[in-house]
């Protein structure tokens, strides 16, 4: 037990919905101009940067992320974030449009982009800073005012950062932050009349019923980051050392709870034996431990039930026929680790082939030497599209295969490099939206269109 936390009620995101409302069309923060409202999100980065290490902590020891990676990236890039979006605040402006009117009628057509209303945001388990960061950042900078549900399991950070919200002079009711179960305060949130867009990232089948409720009750705009299997391709022609270095970030980083994590690595027959025997190598090297310890490279499994669902899947994984290379069960020690897993001879029709483990456990599949457009059709065999890879030294090949990846993000020589004003979002059952850069701002903005007859 890490502390106690107030478990809300209906009544509780009623009330804060009706603070917000009152906050954004009468309150202070609804009247405070573009470049105002700017300098308040910058103060708030400047205070998270000055509690960085108590947030990285706090995410450490709630999350299970180790230390170091808490402090560069959960807590890094959500200051990153704050500051990227506080400069977008007085830079919102529509356009000039000539209109296809004869005279002796004059006209003059222009565009606002205005904010919308009450926001309401749903976030996961995985990043808690990082994704509140991600989307209440952008939240903010269009004028909004935010109801934000964080994880049931991973609430502390959004609770310090709401402590740092009122010290960096926010007015009363832009910044709620209301702990609680999904189907409970979640389910609230996207089908209260009075929130007019909703932000959610989390699982497929939980975002699927989300667009449903917000569809039902007022057709709230609504943007969904969802589930993932992100294909890797490594081909012969790779720098293998980057490969093997990047290909298991791109597996084991965050332990495994990553939604852009590499769901399945083909890996050219020719290289095969060789890659996976240095990613073993280099597995077998990894420290298991305390996420406090600066030292520890791979963290505990956020909560009791994630961990059982791991040793499910790589069970399943056996059943069906691929072969566990290393790996597969629960570190023997107090707390929910897990090891680090290496499959291969996986096959496409598998289960754990199709479905998203969110863990750190890779699975590794061979194609035929040239086959590119073969690896290509397995590779898009999926209904997710978050993101995927590729690892080649062949310039042509490599935009070849980006065009034709059908995924919001492609990573070309690299992995997991995301940056804050470059936008993020999936295709298919992936959802849709963007979080992150200019693009974020459209989906917490509306455009009015006025026209002039002098």
């Amino acid at each position: 037990v890490i502390c106690k936390v107030s478990l809300a009620q209906i009544s509780d995101v009623d009330r804060a919905v009706a603070v917000a409302k009152e906050a954004f069309e009468t309150g202070e923060w609804g009247r405070m101009n573009a470049r105002d409202r700017g300098r308040l999100i910058y103060r708030l980065a400047d205070l998270m940067e000055q509690h960085q290490e108590e947030l990285a902590t706090i995410e450490a020891i709630d999350s299970g992320a180790v230390y170091t990676l808490a402090l560069k990236t959960h807590v890094g890039m959500s200051i990153q974030t704050f500051r990227y979006f506080a400069g977008w605040c007085d830079k919102i402006q529509g356009s000039t449009i000539p209109i296809n009117q004869a005279r002796p009628n004059h006209n003059l057509t222009f565009t606002r982009r205005e904010p919308i209303g009450v926001c309401g945001i749903v976030i996961p388990w995985n990043y808690p800073l990082m994704m509140l960061a991600w989307k209440t950042a952008a939240c903010l900078a269009a004028g909004h005012t935010v109801v934000l549900k964080p994880a049931q399991v991973t609430p502390l950070t959004a609770l310090k950062f709401a402590e740092l919200t009122v010290k960096a002079g926010f007015p009363k009711g832009v910044v709620n932050i209301i702990p609680g179960a999904g189907s409970l305060i979640g389910q609230r949130i996207s089908e209260h009349p009075d929130v007019r867009k909703l932000g959610f990232t989390g699982s497929t089948p939980v975002g699927k019923h989300i667009m449903k409720s917000c569809a039902v009750s007022n057709v709230k705009k609504v943007s969904l980051e969802l589930g993932g299997k992100s294909p890797l391709l490594i081909f012969n022609d790779c720098n293998l050392h980057k490969a093997v270095r990047m290909g298991m970030g791109a597996v084991f980083f965050n332990k495994g709870e990553n939604c852009i994590a590499a769901g399945r690595l083909f890996v050219e027959e020719s290289i095969h034996d060789l890659y996976l025997n240095k990613v073993v190598e280099e597995v077998k090297k990894m420290k298991i431990g305390d996420p406090l310890d600066r030292s520890t490279d791979h963290g505990p499994q956020n909560h009791r039930a994630h961990l059982d669902k791991m040793v499910e899947y790589c069970a399943t994984g056996v059943q069906e026929g691929a072969t566990l290379v290393y790996g597969g069960k629960q570190v023997p020690r107090p707390g929910f680790f897990f090891e680090p897993t290496v499959f291969t001879d996986v096959q496409d029709d598998m289960f754990i082939a199709r479905e998203e483990s969110f863990g750190p456990i890779m699975i590794i599949s061979k194609f035929a030497d040239g086959d590119l457009d073969g690896v290509l059709k397995r590779a898009n065999n999926t209904e997710f599209g978050l993101a995927s890879g590729v690892f080649t030294q062949d310039l042509s090949k490599a935009l070849y295969i980006s065009e034709r990846l059908q995924a919001g993000t492609v990573f070309i020589n690299t992995y997991n490099k995301t940056d804050v004003a470059a936008p993020f979002g999936g295709f298919k059952q992936s959802g849709f939206g963007k979080d992150l850069g200019e693009e974020a701002l459209n989906e917490y903005l509306r455009t009015k269109t006025v026209t002039i007859e002098y």
